[in-house]
């Protein structure tokens, strides 16, 4: 609803009487609220306003504004809160979770579908069609959005959680937010479960086998350091939840031989830098790092994998940080006492500089689907999308509607997502290793004056060749002039003209004397035909 800029009518202080009914209509949407929380809500003496305005789509809206931050808004005799007011009172609507990637799509005014939502341990909330309900993201328990559910739970998951769930009325990061301080998303910890809780849901999940295979587990535990609070989450499924988490999720003897602390290492470092790629933007900067580790860096761990900081050799986040502060991927300050944020993000760092082969590729991508029980064992030829693979190749318009893709769509898409790359090897010298795709050898006629025809070779640079070196080889063998120019089109490229039809003395020489694959050159069927004239 706000997802555009709306018109605002009137902003007026509002008057005694107003105040009263608005705390008594709280009171009525909300019952869970106390009477001394709907007293700090709309309180007696502090400043007040009533803004009436009119949404992008021309919906009439009465907002409520109260220390500069709107913190309800009634809409066709409705009152909603605003997720300044959910911040304060997480738990006063029914949440639901989903995807941090979600929320972009939220934000430009999309409806959230059910394929984005996330199973918490203890199932959804019980809602009816038409309930007003919030919305947070993983990992993070402050709401992010408001909407009505388009369906009752049940319905819900009769329909395999498919379809619209929710029409969203409200996001963070919304023109409603906006006309606000724009305070940034607060990290509140998502609720623990107790064992009883965790073995009555193990149950329940062992009834429905279709929704055993998406239910987690999820954990979060504070670790203080000097003041400074820093979240450790645990991921598991349900059904290994009552076993011991002693090892983190990890196996210690590991087929590749790494130890729990080195792996724990690498999955640490991927997610950091994987949330730093697809999740941080500019704008976000300054992030606390609490925040940064709650919202982006959770999120970003492969299902079935548990990250843990602890396991980890440097047992704190402050201290992963410190050494990303070193290798001069990141800048941490601490802008208010006790709490650290990122402030700089050094976005071409080198993360990344290995070349792969396809074959390479196709491998990894293999192998992670099968380690992390990609494959749908309903069908063998498809492959369920984690979210790491959604941020990867999924287009912005299919992370709500692809779920499963084959093996070889999967495949060609992780491919078409790398950057080309071509390598030209001479004997004696070392590969040379070039970015983007490798032009062929390109050989043309053309007309010039008098009727002439003239031979045209261009990119032979790309191959290691001295354009001025096969001119001179040319002009020997051919017994015609030559000219090296520059090549139209093309920065700093050079190409060789020779006199007359040479094709077939070009395709000796590229061919015989210099050994290039034909695939490379283009224009060899351009040689004249034996016994007519050139």
């Amino acid at each position: 609803m706000f997802a555009k800029a709306f018109r605002v009518k009137s902003n007026t202080a509002i008057k005694g009487s107003d105040r009263r009914k608005l705390r008594a209509d709280v009171t009525t949407a909300f019952p869970t609220l106390g009477t001394d929380q709907v007293s700090e809500l709309v309180p007696g003496k502090e400043d007040l306003n009533i803004v009436k305005l009119y949404a992008h789509k021309g919906d009439a809206v009465t907002v409520y504004v109260s220390g500069g931050n709107p913190i309800l808004f009634e809409l066709e005799k409705n009152l909603y809160p605003t997720v300044y007011t959910l911040w304060s009172y997480p738990d006063l609507l029914p949440t639901f979770t989903t995807w941090p990637l979600v929320l972009e799509k939220l934000v430009g005014g999309a409806d959230l579908m059910l394929p984005g939502l996330v199973m918490p341990p203890a199932g959804l909330p019980q809602v009816q069609k038409g309930d007003l309900c919030a919305i947070s993201l993983v990992g993070n328990r402050a709401p992010v959005a408001i909407g009505v559910a388009a369906m009752s739970t049940a319905e819900m998951l009769t329909s395999g959680l498919k379809g619209r769930g929710f029409s969203v009325l409200h996001t963070y990061q919304d023109h409603l937010w906006r006309s606000g301080n724009k305070s940034s998303l607060p990290s509140i910890a998502p609720l623990a479960l107790n064992s009883a809780d965790v073995h009555e849901e193990k149950g329940a999940v062992q009834g429905d086998s279709t929704l055993r295979g998406d239910m987690r587990h999820m954990t979060l535990e504070g670790e203080e350091e000097n003041g400074k609070v820093h979240q450790v989450c645990e991921e598991k499924s349900l059904s290994e939840a009552s076993e011991d988490t002693s090892t983190g999720g990890l196996n210690q003897d590991s087929t590749d031989g790494k130890t729990l602390q080195e792996q724990m290492d690498e999955l640490l470092q991927r997610c950091f830098l994987h949330a730093l790629k697809c999740r941080v933007k500019k704008a976000d900067l300054p992030l606390l790092t609490s925040t940064f580790l709650g919202s982006h860096v959770f999120s970003c761990c492969p299902e079935g994998r548990q990250l843990d900081i602890k396991k980890s050799s440097y047992k704190k986040l402050s201290k992963f940080l410190q050494q990303m502060q070193q290798e001069q991927i990141i800048q941490v300050k601490e802008l208010s006492k006790g709490v650290e944020s990122i402030v700089a993000v050094d976005w071409k760092h080198p993360r990344k500089g290995s070349f792969l082969e396809g074959s390479e590729v196709r491998t990894i991508i293999i192998n992670y689907a099968k380690k992390n029980d990609l494959v749908d064992t309903d069908n063998k030829n498809l492959v369920k999308l984690d979210p790491i693979l959604c941020d990867c190749i999924l287009e912005k318009n299919e992370q709500h509607t692809v779920m499963k893709l084959p093996w070889e769509s999967l495949l060609a898409r992780c491919l078409k997502k790398l950057q080309p790359a071509y390598q030209v090897t001479f004997p004696g010298q070392e590969p040379i290793v070039k970015k983007g795709k490798i032009c062929p050898i390109d050989i043309t006629l053309a007309q010039r004056a008098s009727n002439k025809k003239v031979t045209v070779v261009r990119n032979l640079e790309a191959y290691g060749l001295d354009p001025y070196s096969v001119a001179a080889i040319l002009q020997q063998r051919c017994q015609a002039s030559t000219t090296v120019t520059p090549s139209p089109g093309a920065k700093d490229s050079l190409q060789v003209q020779i006199q007359g039809n040479q094709v077939h003395h070009l395709s000796w020489l590229l061919l015989e004397e210099y050994q290039l694959p034909r695939k490379h050159i283009q224009g060899l069927e351009k040689a004249p035909k034996p016994g007519k004239k050139k």
